[in-house]
């Protein structure tokens, strides 16, 4: 029998025995027969009294409720009895003590002899009889119950945080790592994890996931807790004008975020400085404490609108009260719009120049053709109202005007040389100097093209040669022209294409009216559609080239009017001119000559 079953077969009590030794008297009573049927191989083979196995069933119902009986998977208390280098001996009143390694209390440096723990029941007896206990299993059991415990009914918990990890940091609760993540460490963002390692807080229990045995810790929540308390006490202290004091909890292009003790405030751009800043951190870092004032707020005081720069006074109020219209001033330019530039005159007083206040020319352009952001500029002051807090500034006033002496510069008739600034469909602008602009009509470009829009002969930044023809110095306008730069080729022209001479020419242009001849010295003259046609009864098409009469010649209109048609008609009238003066001349008429005459004549009276 083995030293096992000998253990197991210990503790049996006495009646029992009994039994089996009478069990046995009876068996050696027995005939030989009976003997053999009722022998029972299976104790031979194995050596072995077996034990009827609803016996031990009673046997162990019986020693429950007993001391020192535990079942495995118990967790109960147990107490240091002993502790060697390596191990702890505990104690769970049983039949036997525990033992377990020092590593499951590496947790608890200080464990000492009499300290009481708990553990689980492993195994009542392992091969060699020892009773197995585990302090950490014990833990994650009763952890999970606390944890679980600590979820339904919202208790905060104690947790030690012991590393960071991806996206949050690790903490032990009741010896189970639970994850807490970054956005749920504080009501502020937070820029430093490290500074939480290794440190003991409260934590409130938000999430368990029993499949995957994860655990979710949240600080962020206890605090919210307590803002919320604090939130409702200050929302309903609030009033307009209070001045508060709180801490700069975020900063971004539009505005900072202040923190007012749990209830959060805006400090808009435009509310941090009088003076024009580009970024509130210009003004402001993060978690710098300052004071601000209540502008305003809703119904609710759930959206609190800040000032910072109402708390000092308005820099127009602290403006130099000598200042005047009419004086210099020197400042920077601080905005740039394509109306005008805003300049700084003193720190949070602003003056606008207009466009048309930087210079002389009537030809408008954007503000940054004059300056940039960032620049010192020299400018007059033309108004000043305190009371609205309004200036406006003038650049050019600072420059003679160039129209005050403009009869002496620019006289008519004088010829001058100047730069295509802009073009409309009725003419082109010309800048002969900065401030002085003067405006050539269409039809005071060309003496003999036919221009449809400015833009085919001239292009904006080209230099063009212009005789000044109209001065209005009260209106500040010019009315210059090119054409009369040059000599008036009509003129010549006028000799040239003569009524009745005839030229050649080149069909250019046709249409359902006509068509436009172009003569070899570019003159171009437009001929009808009637007078388009050949001698033969044909049409002329674009490109073909023949000679033409001038008809009609206008130098004012620059009109010439030429026929084709007219030179040949011209011929068959001279023709029969010659031959009616042949026949009366002739001493007799013979009836064939009498009918040739009347064939002539119909003939000359079908061609008018």
């Amino acid at each position: 029998m083995s030293e096992k079953t000998k253990k197991a077969e210990a503790p049996v009590e006495a009646p029992e025995v009994k039994e089996v030794a009478t069990e046995t008297t009876t068996v050696a009573t027995e005939s030989p027969e009976d003997f053999l049927n009722n022998f029972d191989w299976h104790k031979y083979e194995e050596g072995i009294e077996a034990v009827d196995e609803s016996k031990l069933k009673e046997f162990e119902k019986a020693l429950e409720g007993t001391v020192g009986f535990v079942n495995e998977r118990d967790v109960i208390e147990g107490v240091v009895v002993r502790k060697t280098d390596r191990d702890a001996i505990i104690d769970i009143n049983s039949k036997s003590e525990g033992v377990i390694s020092l590593n499951e209390f590496r947790y608890n440096p200080n464990l000492a002899v009499g300290d009481k723990v708990e553990v689980l029941v492993d195994k009542r007896e392992d091969s060699t009889g020892q009773l197995v206990l585990s302090h950490k299993k014990a833990r994650v059991i009763k952890a999970w119950e606390r944890v679980n415990n600590a979820h339904e009914t919202g208790e905060v918990v104690n947790g030690f945080v012991k590393c960071r990890t991806r996206g949050g940091m690790i903490v032990d609760v009741f010896g189970i790592e639970a994850f807490l993540p970054g956005s749920q460490i504080d009501v502020k963002p937070i820029r430093d994890y490290d500074q939480y390692v290794e440190k003991t807080m409260e934590f409130k229990v938000v999430k368990i996931n029993h499949e995957f045995k994860n655990v979710v810790v949240s600080h962020k929540a206890l605090i919210e807790a307590d803002i919320e308390i604090q939130k409702k006490e200050i929302i309903g202290q609030l009033e307009k004008g209070q001045v508060l004091e709180g801490v700069v909890k975020n900063v971004t292009s539009y505005g900072v975020f202040v923190d007012l003790g749990g209830v959060d405030g805006l400090i808009h751009i435009t509310d941090l400085s009088w003076s024009r800043i580009n970024h509130p951190n210009e003004v402001v870092e993060l978690d710098q404490k300052l004071n601000v004032v209540i502008l305003d707020f809703d119904d609710s005081k759930s959206r609190i609108q800040l000032g910072l720069k109402q708390l000092s006074a308005h820099p127009w109020d602290a403006l130099n009260a000598d200042l005047k219209v009419g004086d210099k001033i020197t400042g920077d330019v601080v905005v740039i719009a394509d109306y005008g530039a805003f300049v700084e005159v003193s720190e949070g007083v602003e003056g606008l120049i207009h466009v048309s206040e930087m210079s002389w020319s009537t030809h408008l352009r954007s503000a940054q053709d004059f300056v940039q952001v960032g620049d010192k500029v020299e400018a007059q002051i033309l108004t000043l109202d305190r009371d609205e807090r309004k200036m406006s500034l003038g650049m050019k006033q600072l420059h003679p005007d160039p129209w005050t002496d403009i009869t002496t510069k620019y006289p008519v008739g004088s010829t001058h040389t100047g730069t295509i600034r802009n073009y409309t469909n009725f003419g082109v602008f010309v800048e002969l100097e900065e401030g002085i602009d003067g405006l050539v009509y269409i039809s005071d470009l060309s003496w003999t093209k036919k221009i449809k829009h400015p833009s085919d002969f001239v292009t904006v930044g080209d230099k063009l040669e212009v005789q000044v023809l109209e001065l209005d110095v009260e209106g500040r306008k010019l009315n210059l022209g090119h054409k009369q730069t040059q000599e008036n080729p009509w003129d010549k022209h006028e000799e040239t294409y003569a009524i009745d001479s005839i030229h050649e020419g080149t069909i250019k242009e046709k249409n359902d009216k006509g068509a436009v001849v172009a003569f070899a010295d570019g003159v171009e003259g437009f001929a009808p559609g009637r007078h388009l046609e050949k001698e033969d009864g044909s049409k002329f098409a674009k490109g073909d080239t023949d000679k033409f009469k001038v008809l009609e010649f206008s130098k004012e209109y620059r009109r010439v009017v030429v026929s084709h048609t007219a030179i040949f008609k011209e011929q068959e009238k001279r023709n029969v001119k010659a031959a009616a003066k042949k026949s009366a001349d002739a001493p007799k008429s013979t009836l064939g000559d009498i009918g040739g005459l009347a064939e002539l004549k119909k003939k000359m009276e079908g061609g008018k």
